[in-house]
Parts: structure tokens; sequence; C-alpha cells
């Protein structure tokens, strides 16, 4: 990698404030920076560094007013995040080498359709009837189903299970040892105290530019499907269970667990750990906070919430601040208690 200020300008769309003929050849943190690299200031918490940082050059805001000047070149954008994002990506794009062709030892189904330009890694099993679309790469150790269909320009990372009837749309990416499709949590109890497994015969749908990271479980609906719409991003370790719905353009954190028949808008940002109760509908544009735990409908788009059970986040932020002043309140009550005996 070997760029100039003023090339990485152009790609970004930016103004460049120093020398724009200086080398960058690497990325780095603003508080690691060293001669050759790039970074960004985001976040005013690290302004410090941008004063003391030894990269040569961090993409800043448009409207960041300086408290003096730093050593770095600067190149100044609207969104200095977005900007190094698209920076990423570019750079990414550029270096990554696509595979082609079907590796051996794998088991390809003489029923299975597959696309052009595809890339299929050792270990990997592709059941009858299954489907994927041109320039998808499965890499080793992958399991898909029967009926299964795959889109264009996936990419499905080592280890991944992909039960049958799933449907996955184009430009998805699913990370290693996801599991999707695996059968919902649907046990009936008897009056003996035992439990009868209520067959799963739904499936899981997901549109397309979806992201789902690794060690995520998507169960199938019981009827139906669980759905997973366009361009959402699903972190690691995330349970989404059967007949879950879930809106365009969503973000869901580490951890979170989404129970069975809930229904999650669009543009809706979950927190790492959040817990949501079975059959609840939450409005597009809200953010629930990390650890916070749903347990009723939410009908109001645009809110945050917070705590357990959640409710708007200034009321929960108000809430805990009282609960760190209950043990003075606590010695104030008893010390008057005291005197007054």
């Amino acid at each position: 990698m070997k760029f100039t200020v003023n090339q990485i300008a152009g790609l970004i769309h930016g103004t460049v404030d120093g020398n724009g003929a200086d080398i960058i050849s690497e990325f780095g943190k603003i508080e690691e920076g060293k001669s050759g690299a790039i970074s960004f200031l985001a976040n005013p918490k690290y302004e410090a560094f941008l004063y003391e940082s030894k990269a040569t050059a961090v993409i800043i805001s448009n409207d960041l007013k300086l408290k003096k000047k730093p050593l770095a070149t600067l190149i100044r954008v609207e969104n200095p995040y977005l900007a190094f994002t698209i920076l990423l990506q570019k750079y990414q794009e550029m270096i990554a080498y696509v595979e082609t062709g079907i590796q051996e030892p794998s088991y390809i189904d003489p029923s299975a359709t597959l696309g052009e330009n595809i890339y299929i890694g050792t270990f990997t099993s592709v059941k009858q009837n299954a489907q994927i679309g041109s320039g998808t790469q499965i890499m080793n150790n992958v399991s898909i189903g029967k009926n299964v269909q795959i889109g264009e320009n996936c990419v499905i990372y080592p280890g991944v299970i992909i039960y049958s009837d799933t449907k996955i749309g184009n430009h998805c990416t699913i990370h290693a040892n996801a599991v999707i499709g695996s059968d919902g949590f649907g046990f009936a109890p008897q009056p003996d105290g035992t439990f009868t497994t209520i067959p799963q015969l739904g499936n899981v749908v997901i549109e397309d530019h979806v992201s789902i990271g690794a060690n995520t479980t998507i169960d199938r609906a019981t009827m139906g499907s669980t759905k997973i719409g366009k361009g959402s991003k699903i972190d690691n370790l995330v349970q989404i269970a059967h007949n879950v719905e879930i809106g365009q353009n969503t973000a869901i954190a580490a951890q979170v667990g989404i129970s069975g028949s809930s229904k999650i808008g669009n543009h809706c940002l979950l927190g790492g750990q959040v817990g949501v109760a079975g059959h609840l509908i939450i409005a597009d544009h809200t953010i629930v906070t990390a650890q916070s735990g749903v347990t009723k409908t939410v009908k109001t788009p645009g809110q945050t919430l917070g705590g357990t059970p959640a409710s708007p986040n200034v009321d929960y932020l108000k809430r805990n601040a009282l609960i760190r002043q209950l043990p003075d309140l606590f010695e104030k009550i008893n010390q008057t208690m005291n005197l007054s005996n």
C-alpha cells in the first residue's frame, strides 16, 4: 500500500490541509499513529491524540476547530468515520483475492445448481436441489442443506451450517460457525411433566446485504419464516429465535437474545446483551442500550430505551442516579432516628 495524501483525499472527497505529497503506506489508530500511517478522528474524546500523533495524515471533520497545529497532514471531510470506512473498503477491494473452483474433497449433489465463478472449499457439503449464485464463495467445512438458496456474491466462512429450505439473498456475509435454520425452541408441556417436541416446519429468509457474525444462531420458524431484513447487521454470538422478524438496516450487537415471534423494526440498534421477550413489537428507529431487557411492545418510533424492564433512557438514568444515593440516604435516616431516640 503506497498512496499520496492527495490520492486518498480524492477517494474520500476530502480537502487537504498540509503536504498532499506525503506517502501513506498503512492504517493506524490515532493514539498509535506512526510515520506513513493514516488515521481518523471521529470521537471528541480522542482529540488530544490529534496534537500528539506521529501519523502522517489524519482524517478529521470539516467542523473541527483546532486548538493548535497538529504534526500530521489533515484531510477534512464531512464524516470522518464514514470516510475512513470507505477508505478501508476501497483498500480491501484492491487486495482481495477471489478464488474460484471446487476444491476436493467436497460433496456436491448432482441436483444442485451452481452459478458461474463460484468457489467451494474442501470438506463442504451441498445437498439436493441447493442453489448457489454466481460469484459466491463458500469456504471449507460448510454444510448446505436441501433446497437451500444462496444468492450472488455472498461469502460463507468456514464451519457455517445452513439447514434445509433456507433462503439467502445477494451480497450476504455469514461468518464462521454460524448456524442458520436450526429448530426453534418448541416444546409442549404434557400433564405428566414431560415435553413433546413441536415440529419446526418453516424456514429462514435472509434478504440482500445482510452480515451475520460468528457463532450466531438463527432458528427456523415453526410455520412460515424467520426473516432478516435487507441491510441488517448481526454481530457474533446472537440468538434469534423462531418466527422472529428483523426489519431493514437494523444492527444487533453481540450476545443479544431475541425470543420467538418478536418483530424488530427498521433502523433499530440493539446494544450488547440486550434481551427481548417473545411476541413483542419494537418500533422503527428504536435504540436499546446494552444489557437492557425489553418486556413490553414499543409502539413509539425513535425512542432510546435502557434498563430492565426497558424504559425511556432518561428515566432509566435518573433511577440509577437515585439508586446510587440510597446508601447515603439510608445512613442519614439512621442518624436522624438515633438522634430522635
